[in-house]
């Protein structure tokens, strides 16, 4: 699991309300096993993870800023997202 995280507190409030899940919660998913690959938005690399917030399969973005996790959204996962995570852990 990473050590360090960050967020930008205006986003994490925005993402609760718009998604239902708090980027506290979130972080939760580097905790157990999950999925990440790599993504791309506005020139600026992105990771996107696959893991569990409890029992939902989420797709959390982050990036890596010298070492710190830092969180950009979390979200349920989509159907495609879902169906890469069952391949590969065959849940």
């Amino acid at each position: 699991m990473p050590e360090a995280f960050a967020w930008d507190e205006r986003k994490r409030i925005s993402n609760l309300e718009k998604h239902g899940i708090d980027f506290r919660d979130a972080i939760a998913i580097f905790d157990y096993p999950h999925l990440t690959f790599a993504s791309q938005h506005a020139g600026e690399p992105r990771q996107v993870s696959l893991g569990r917030i409890g029992p939902a399969l989420a797709a959390v973005v982050w990036t890596d800023r010298d070492g710190v996790v830092r969180i950009i959204s979390a979200r349920a996962a989509r159907r495609n997202e879902r169906e890469a995570y069952d391949a590969r852990f065959k849940t």
